[in-house]
């Protein structure tokens, strides 16, 4: 309460020492606070009315600050929030009943309160006391100044959106349209574990992942897609609307999983922000609006600009069962869009990399602590980054891993007996390694990694990052006589011989592959290319359509003084091996393995 104090003007504490000062019992003055501004129970309880009836004494007052980052706390402005309400009424959104469930500051709440006037109700959640204080007191100091406004009944919870019940709630809508309104955290839950925050939603596998998705990378999401979807889950079978601010790609994940969730949910239009206006944010968001209890549900999603939103810019969502970034432009490449006929893998994963990556200076190996380390060359191999994949040929590598594993899961006590020094140093730095967050190394061996199998010792390989927007494939040669290794951030294919890599990595980087990365991929996610995404590229039906004159063409965009391992005769024999033995492989998991596939040219 002190901190939201602070924020209200005078013209308004002079108003509360005139008109509350004087009252003793906190529910007298919770009548008469209920009259002026329509918000059920100002105060909880006497406590916190003495606490009030203390501050409106003349002193100083103690800015609490708060670690936004921890509540992914990115505040709406009056100024956008009123725009959006403005623009839901002149849509015709007029709803009975408003839920905001992270209120913040109150911006929402307070347009809402100027743009809707037939609203009969208002709830909000907040979990950070100051704000849900500084709410109240900007609601009360709007009904001051604007005494004539539709004055709703406000009902405010100071509690954890994770933990809320709204049964209560959905008892009071289910006659009444309603609009689910706000701006939910624009954060991670493995960012706020990493800031050790209590703010986190309960562990569950919410979107029904499988093994090693559920506990890798696809465990990982959005507060924001957290809250939207459960506010699908309790409102869609009622009569409304949702407009929530989101992050471009919370929005594309939300309506990803639409088809398995079996909400009735439509009219969906994703109108875009200037974020770096309005939040001064470096990331692409947008104000996302659909329809509760549709008369017909669909899975594809409008993109317009909130300052012009009836200029469609693109539709994106699912064709079938394929999801899509242009849905106009889809319908022509959609012919190779299938099932690729190479298992993708992603690099090597160990999440230890101060300890595990080297760099090497004046042939000595350098930890990431810049202290010099003498290993055995053995199970130190080249390692190419995100950041390396910009070139098309990479041949020498910028920085060394160790490789303690061939597979998931082997054991590494051979360490200390074959590679003594590599064992010494690792066991001095094996805190590092218990300090690993991530449940997929709790009960494996000392050292282990993940993202390992036969395929990363294949001598060849064909890659792309995972983070980057260019869509363009390198081939990964050895280096002195040892593969490269990518690290988790990067996807590839690996190969015994050379002629293969050489025309996959053609293949990848014609047009037809590349336009059709063009309309499946979406840019502003933290992760454009996934393995999901690779394996809908069909190589073999591009194969079809490509000569071996286009193939020489590509392979020109090699450095001329490498040499080319590439006949007709070997692209004539590839075709024919692609004709006579066509791989249909299921989409695996992360770092699952494939037992009963031949190796031979595959991995």
């Amino acid at each position: 309460m002190k901190t939201a104090f602070q924020h209200v003007n005078t013209v308004t504490i002079n108003f509360f020492r005139e008109k509350v000062g004087r009252i003793t019992d906190y529910r007298e003055a919770n009548e008469l606070l209920i009259q002026l501004s329509g918000i059920d129970s100002f105060f909880r309880n006497k406590d916190e009315f003495l606490t009030f009836l203390d501050l409106l004494k003349p002193c100083s007052v103690v800015c609490e600050g708060i670690a936004r980052r921890e509540y992914g706390d990115f505040q709406t402005p009056l100024e956008l929030s009123n725009t959006i309400c403005s623009y839901l009424a002149s849509e015709d959104i007029l709803p009975d009943v408003i839920i905001e469930p992270t209120f913040g500051k109150g911006s929402f709440i307070i347009s809402a309160l100027r743009h809707f006037s037939q609203t009969k109700r208002i709830y909000g959640v907040e979990i950070y006391e100051p704000y849900y204080w500084l709410t109240k007191f900007l609601i009360l100091e709007l009904f001051i100044n604007t005494p004539n406004l539709n004055k709703p009944k406000i009902f405010l919870y100071c509690d954890d959106i994770f933990n809320f019940d709204f049964s209560s709630i959905e008892k009071s809508i289910e006659t009444h349209s309603i609009l689910a309104l706000g701006n939910p955290p624009w954060v991670t839950n493995s960012e706020l574990s990493t800031l050790n925050s209590s703010n986190l939603p309960a562990k569950s596998n919410f979107k029904f992942y499988k093994g090693f998705e559920a506990i890798t990378g696809k465990g990982n999401f959005d507060i924001g897609e957290y809250i939207i979807l459960m506010m699908f889950k309790l409102f869609s079978k009622y009569y409304g609307h949702m407009a929530m601010l989101a992050k471009n790609s919370v929005i594309k994940n939300v309506i990803y999983d639409l088809p398995k969730m079996n909400y009735r949910i439509g009219d969906m239009v994703a109108l875009k922000i200037d974020t770096k206006y309005f939040f001064n944010a470096a990331v692409e968001a947008s104000l996302f609006k659909c329809s509760f209890k549709s008369r017909s549900s669909s899975t594809i999603c409008k993109v317009s600009l909130l300052n012009s939103p009836h200029l469609v810019e693109n539709e994106f969502g699912w064709v079938g069962n394929k999801f899509v970034s242009d849905v106009s432009l889809y319908e022509k490449h959609k012919k190779f869009d299938g099932v690729c006929s190479y298992i993708w893998r992603q690099g090597v994963k160990h999440d230890c990399s101060k300890i595990m990556e080297l760099d090497m200076v004046n042939n000595k190996y350098f930890n990431g602590f810049e202290v010099e380390v003498n290993l055995e060359d053995d199970l130190v191999y080249g390692l190419v980054k995100s950041s390396d994949l910009r070139l098309p040929v990479i041949t020498k590598p910028r920085k060394y891993v160790v490789i303690t594993q061939k597979k998931i899961g082997e054991g590494t006590s051979y360490l200390q007996d074959k590679f003594p020094n590599l064992y010494k140093y690792l066991s001095e730095n094996e805190q590092y390694f218990l300090q690993r967050k991530s449940s997929i190394y709790v009960g494996k061996a000392p050292f282990s990694i993940f993202g390992v199998g036969d395929y990363s010792f294949k001598p060849y390989k064909v890659a792309i990052s995972g983070l980057y927007k260019r869509s363009t494939f390198s081939l990964i040669l050895p280096y002195k006589g040892k593969p490269m290794m990518l690290d988790d951030t990067c996807y590839f294919l690996g190969f015994d011989y050379i002629s293969e890599a050489i025309i996959i990595w053609a293949i990848l980087n014609s047009e037809y592959i590349q336009k059709l990365l063009t309309v499946i991929t979406f840019l502003d996610s933290k992760r454009p290319y996934t393995k999901e995404v690779l394996m809908r590229l069909s190589l073999n039906e591009v194969a079809e359509y490509l000569t071996f004159d286009q193939i020489k063409d590509i392979i020109k965009l090699l450095p001329t003084n490498m040499p080319i391992y590439l006949t007709k005769n070997e692209w004539n024999e590839f075709l024919a091996k692609d004709k006579n033995k066509r791989l249909k492989p299921k989409q695996l998991a992360l770092f699952e393995t494939l037992h009963n596939v031949k190796q031979g040219g595959i991995f």
